[in-house]
């Protein structure tokens, strides 16, 4: 039997499924919730066009999806994108 999420479990589920680059296998891994039972989620806490507009969004996306991706490693990054150390903004 699943165990009952908290509201803030709940609010990082949602943020990691509209993340472009958070697999559902990064979901399954953190919170032990397989695809379905994310867009089962999505689906009782969002409102109908907001839900609507994420499934538009995730359905078939490459990124969503850990067997589909391009990369299996790391993260993308853009190249202009600075590094960040010790939560600071390094300079160029």
């Amino acid at each position: 039997m699943k165990k009952e999420l908290t509201d803030i479990e709940k609010d990082r589920i949602i943020e990691m499924a509209w993340e472009d680059r958070t697999t559902f296998d990064a979901i399954l891994l953190q919170f032990g919730l397989k695809e379905q039972e994310v867009i089962d989620l999505m689906r009782a806490e969002m409102k109908p066009s907001s839900f609507r507009m994420w499934r538009a969004r995730v359905q078939g996306r490459k990124t969503k999806h850990e067997k589909l991706r391009d990369f299996r490693e790391g993260r993308f990054k853009c190249s202009r994108q600075r590094q960040i150390n010790n939560n600071k903004i390094a300079k160029r």
